[in-house]
């Protein structure tokens, strides 16, 4: 029985309402998106825009020009090793193969120097001019520098090389990983989409209070109340 009609109308309409802006939040509606893959878009081009440490790590990295290293670390398996023996190659080192395992001398500024360059291309989209580098998948050419740094890092540290391991760390976390994790996004600022974040960010809070609203006149109007 219900016992106050008007507030559950009033809440039943409030449901339905929510179901139908839900409805259409979820069909292709933006720019052939739905709402959360737009706004999923959106915050990721912003993220990128916010996200771009290479110029910083180039600088960091100087401190490394002539900084001589010798380093033995394995890949997956020899395929992987005589792609990753390439992106080495091209900073200059001398790098043997054996197998999945690597040993590669150079200068570690030079390996940094190529190291950012190719997360670099891939942050600013250029995956085909990466992919023609080294002739094999631009994602692969960078998954490569991170699965190599791995093992770089590891191994100097046990050489008790602290600082290099340090910066090898920061550069595959930094550059290498967020390129790779941001390639085909369009950066953006927040100032040029500023209307529509806080939009969003408004929208989300109302919304989720209506579909709160909704249900307590709903449960009120049928007569139901909390009592201690």
């Amino acid at each position: 029985m219900i016992a106050r009609k008007k507030e559950f109308s009033l809440g039943l309409g409030l449901l339905v309402a929510f179901f139908v802006v839900l409805f259409i939040f979820f069909s292709p509606v933006f720019n052939g998106h739905n709402g959360l893959d737009y706004l999923d878009n959106l915050y990721n081009s912003i993220s990128k825009g916010s996200a771009y440490y290479i110029p910083k790590l180039k600088d960091d990295a100087k401190a490394f020009n002539g900084s001589a290293v010798e380093m033995s670390f394995a890949m997956a398996g020899p395929a992987q090793a005589q792609q990753t023996a390439q992106l080495f190659m091209r900073a200059g080192a001398m790098v043997n193969v054996s197998e999945a395992k690597l040993k590669v001398s150079g200068d570690l500024g030079k390996i940094f120097d190529n190291c950012l360059a190719d997360a670099d291309a891939m942050y600013k989209n250029d995956g085909k001019g990466l992919a023609a580098k080294y002739g094999f998948n631009e994602r692969q050419a960078l998954y490569n520098w991170w699965q190599a740094f791995k093992g770089v890092e590891k191994d100097l540290n046990n050489q008790k090389k602290f600082k290099e391991a340090k910066a090898v760390a920061n550069i595959s976390k930094k550059a290498v990983e967020t390129c790779y994790n941001y390639y085909t996004i369009e950066p953006q600022s927040i100032m040029d989409r500023l209307g529509v974040v806080i939009f969003s960010l408004v929208f989300y809070v109302i919304y989720t209070l209506w579909y709160g609203f909704a249900i307590l006149f709903m449960f009120e109007g049928w007569g139901m109340k909390l009592e201690h």
